[in-house]
């Protein structure tokens, strides 16, 4: 019999409680007032079983981020589909990112995040930099539109950044710096379908992939 397999889960529910209870606490205190100490007494484990887990409150974070983002945007970017035309496939990456601005544990951790990166440049680069990581799908979906020729631009990161920002200038950044409320599903679908046609107005090779 595997003896590993119940300390296995044992392990599991405590990183699940240390990250439950990490996301109630950066939510109610902010991120400078979180301790490790508050995560593992609201997690009922010892502090030693967080750092385990987590080598800093940094990473805790990341790792809170990171989770939220798979939750709410159903695993993995869809891939490039070179027998497929461009604006279904490009509408399906921005739907699943538009789900996951409209998260709202994922919007309240953001504000959290921009608040402790005020105080800590540094901070704010790294955070910025793991978000950076998980937003790479919609680059290589772009890099590999144009080694396929159908999309034209040199610079896939640059391109998706301005896609990115598009899509942000409406269902992030108003949100997050101004308190407006999320977008509905009709207003989703509609950034969705006006960034993507902006996009490829300016970027498809063929005037077949702008429709």
């Amino acid at each position: 019999m595997d003896e590993s397999t119940p300390l296995s889960r044992l392990t599991d529910r405590k990183r699940a409680a240390v990250i439950e209870a990490a996301i109630d606490e950066f939510r109610a205190s902010g991120f400078d007032a979180t301790s490790m100490d508050r995560i593992a007494a609201r997690a009922s484990v010892s502090k030693r079983t967080v750092y385990n887990h987590f080598p800093s409150k940094d990473a805790l974070f990341a790792a809170i981020l990171q989770q939220l983002w798979d939750a709410s945007a159903g695993g993995e970017a869809p891939g490039y589909r070179a027998d497929q035309p461009l604006r279904p496939q490009l509408l399906a990456l921005l739907t699943q990112k538009l789900r996951l601005l409209n998260d709202d544990a994922f919007m309240s951790l953001a504000r959290v995040a921009i608040a402790a990166g005020i105080h800590s440049p540094e901070r704010a680069r790294d955070m910025v930099a793991r978000i950076g990581e998980r937003e790479e799908g919609l680059t290589v979906w772009i890099r590999a539109a144009a080694a396929d020729g159908r999309l034209q631009t040199r610079d896939p990161a640059f391109a998706a950044q301005q896609l990115q920002g598009l899509v942000k200038g409406f269902a992030f950044w108003p949100q997050v710096t101004m308190g407006q409320p999320p977008l509905t599903t009709d207003e989703q679908k509609k950034v969705a379908e006006s960034s993507a046609d902006m996009f490829l107005a300016c970027y498809a090779a063929n005037s077949s992939d702008r429709n």
